[in-house]
């Protein structure tokens, strides 16, 4: 049987790609890992995954919060550079 874990890198996502969905979303994280993993299999997935951690940090910025919007940021950055959009 998969572990979480085993799902996350073979969908080359990190924890912290899946706690911001499942912050964005308001499921548990393991429902999270499973729409992400999904989600990354195609280009349109992962403009909705990047435009969900876009949305996080913009609302952290609304919020004053600049550690949250700082911490999301580098998810968000980190998260592009490993599943570039092609167009």
């Amino acid at each position: 049987m998969l572990s979480i874990r085993d799902c996350l890198d073979y969908c080359d996502i990190t924890d912290d790609e899946v706690a911001l969905v499942a912050e964005h979303e308001g499921i548990p994280d393991a429902a999270a890992a499973q729409v992400v993993c999904g989600l990354v299999q195609t280009p349109e997935g992962v403009l909705l995954l990047t435009n969900f951690m876009l949305d996080l940090v913009e609302r952290a910025n609304e919020c004053g919060d600049e550690e949250k919007a700082a911490k999301a940021k580098s998810v968000c950055a980190r998260f592009m550079a490993d599943h570039p959009l092609t167009h």
